[in-house]
Order: C-alpha cells, then sequence, then structure tokens
C-alpha cells in the first residue's frame, strides 16, 4: 500500500473546490439517498450502498447500482501487490482494497446502466495525459461525447483547461492522496451529466505506483509512457503497465531529438503488457492519433 508516502492521512479532497472531507480518501460509506444536488431520471440521486438483502419485484430497472454483499464471479485485472509486513497491516490494507472492489463493481454496473464506456488513463507527472484527452476530445468532436474527471493533489488548472475547450469536466483535489478511488469518481460522477454523454474519460493522479491496485469502475485502462522518460519505465514499473489494456506512446514527434531508442521501448511494453494494444502518438501534433480513435469508435459500439 502507499501508506509511506502519505496516502494514510486525512486529506483535503475536493471535488470542484468544494471540499468533501479526508475520510474520502479512507474509502467512506456514499451518503445517504436524498445528499446529491443533481437528481437522475427516477429521482435517486446517485449509486448507493444497502446492508441487507432485498428483491425488486418492480416493472423497471434501476439505473444505479446496489452494493450487495455476494461473491463475483469475475476475475480483476488490476492485481494488488503487498510488501512484507505484519498480518495486522496486510489484513487492513486487504479490507481497504476489497471495499474499494466492491465500491468499483458498484461505479461499473452504473456506467454499464447510463450505456457509458469509462477509460481510466495512467501516466507519470508531465507524460502529456491531460494532452492526450484534450486532443482526443476535439478530434472526435461531436462525434462522440466524451467528458473527463480529472484527479490532482492540488490546483483545478487541468479541469479549467478542458473546459475552455467546451469538455464537461470535473476537478479531483485529492490534498496528500496519490491516486483516485472508486468512492471519489462515485462522488465526481454526481455533477456531470453522464445522460449526455458517451464515453468518460478518467485522468488519475499522475503516478506509476498506487494508482494500479485502486479499481475505479473503468473498462479499461490507458498508461501513456511518454519517449522523454526513456525505454525502461514499463520495466521499472511492471505491476501498473501489466494492469493496462491499452498503452500509449506519446510525444513522439520529439523522439529522435531525446535519442529515444523505439524498438526497446516496444520490446519492454510488450515484456511488461503482453496483451495490451500499443499506439506510438503526438498528442501535440496528432500523429497517430488516427489508429486511438479506430480502436475508441469500436470500443463505444
Amino acid at each position: 500500500m502507499c501508506k509511506d508516502c502519505g496516502c494514510g492521512l486525512p486529506g483535503d479532497v475536493a471535488i470542484d473546490g468544494v471540499r468533501v472531507g479526508g475520510e474520502t480518501s479512507r474509502l467512506a460509506e456514499p451518503r445517504a439517498p436524498g445528499a446529491s444536488a443533481r437528481p437522475d431520471d427516477h429521482g435517486h440521486v446517485h449509486p448507493h450502498t444497502h446492508d441487507h438483502e432485498h428483491t425488486h419485484d418492480h416493472g423497471h430497472e434501476h439505473e444505479h447500482p446496489h452494493d450487495h454483499e455476494h461473491p463475483h464471479d469475475h476475475e480483476h485485472d488490476h492485481p494488488h501487490a503487498h510488501v512484507h509486513e505484519s498480518p495486522h497491516t496486510l489484513s487492513v490494507e486487504q479490507r481497504i482494497l476489497d471495499k474499494n472492489d466492491r465500491l468499483a463493481e458498484r461505479n461499473r454496473g452504473y456506467f454499464h446502466a447510463k450505456g457509458l464506456y469509462v477509460l481510466n488513463v495512467l501516466a507519470s507527472p508531465g507524460a502529456g495525459k491531460t494532452a492526450f484527452i484534450e486532443r482526443t476530445a476535439a478530434d472526435l468532436g461531436p462525434r462522440v461525447r466524451l467528458g473527463v474527471i480529472v484527479g490532482d493533489l492540488a490546483t483545478e488548472n487541468d479541469a479549467v483547461r478542458l473546459r475552455g475547450r467546451g469538455i464537461p469536466a470535473i476537478q479531483i483535489t485529492t490534498g496528500s492522496v496519490c491516486h483516485l478511488d472508486a468512492e471519489m469518481v462515485s462522488r465526481a460522477m454526481e455533477r456531470l451529466d453522464l445522460n449526455a454523454l458517451q464515453v468518460l474519460v478518467i485522468e488519475n493522479v499522475g503516478n506509476l505506483v498506487c494508482p494500479a491496485v485502486y479499481d475505479l469502475g473503468e473498462n479499461a485502462r490507458v498508461v501513456l509512457l511518454s519517449v522523454t522518460e526513456g525505454e525502461d519505465k514499463p520495466l521499472k514499473y511492471p505491476v501498473m503497465f501489466r494492469s493496462a489494456q491499452v498503452v500509449v506512446i506519446n510525444k513522439m514527434d520529439i523522439a529522435g531529438a531525446v535519442g529515444f531508442d523505439r524498438e526497446t521501448a516496444l520490446r519492454n511494453v510488450r515484456r511488461a503488457a503482453p496483451e495490451a494494444t500499443i499506439f506510438e502518438v503526438s498528442a501535440k501534433t496528432g500523429h497517430g492519433m488516427d489508429a486511438w480513435y479506430r480502436y475508441l469508435d469500436e470500443a463505444v459500439r
């Protein structure tokens, strides 16, 4: 876990500048129904958790998932990595991750009910996540309606930048927490009109360590690697790259200038993430982005 970097501390988590309390970083239970400012189609305001079992016999389907305590038959692609610590520490950490997984499944069901395709975009700081998302949204335009949840430790700069391009964007500032979790995403999505979107992009906090073990309810993980980071980044951060369905090598327009060894980088990506689809792009110039757009078009259909 990431307790040593400050993630175990109560953080000043805020959504669009409104503080929601440090408990979010510890995966607090969702608020009671009625607490949201944005009602959905049938009067429920956001997905919520039930601690009792019951059966719906109504003649309609709810658009929000219920977090029942029952086993799932699927497997997560997001490994939970632990260091050797005391059994008590590991037990607490596992409970946190297990709870996050339950909340992520709730998010996933809600997204599915809304017909949303959700991307979790991850990278080191400065790899070009925001530029990649901005270019994608601008080029796809009305063809694919896209909204963004942005995660950063501080400032609303990226959300403001995206809104300036007409892209619906919500900013989560996490304080001392170096990753987003499923509960933060659940709270943030209350502030987006999900019915108006086809694709929701979650731009995670810039970090290749802690976000690797936190499922947010996404359909696919997109991990960016900038040519300025070197060819061996996938080997240094194998847990993150192994969890990716898509790897994007960004800033290819300056690959020659920085001495980037393309073949070595591709070999390392395939070694760390053999099942991932790889795109070589420049979000700045648009080089290679058409292949990414075709992939996204197909995924949305």
